[in-house]
């Protein structure tokens, strides 16, 4: 437990950015799996649009440093091959 009183807030500082963060991947890992399951069903129309949402969200973390920019357009990279892959 934190004694002073800037430790106190650093604290809550950082419980607020956790949650933050914590947040936004969630978001992004709920948009991808929203991608792979219209993949799995085979709805071409859907997936394209659900991606554009997921790149979206994908780019926004990237540039909050939530995830690497190097993991972002792998992942980005990977998701274009699963459309590609519809018929």
């Amino acid at each position: 437990m934190p004694n002073t009183a800037s430790a106190k807030k650093r604290l809550r500082q950082n419980d607020k950015r956790r949650m933050h963060n914590r947040a936004g991947k969630s978001n992004m890992r709920t948009q991808i799996r929203k991608v792979k399951e219209a993949v799995a069903a085979g709805n071409k129309d859907l997936a394209q649009s659900e991606y554009i949402v997921a790149q979206k969200k994908i780019d926004q973390a990237a540039s909050k440093n939530l995830i690497h920019r190097n993991a972002a357009a792998r992942t980005k990279s990977r998701l274009v091959a699963m459309l590609k892959s519809v018929s």
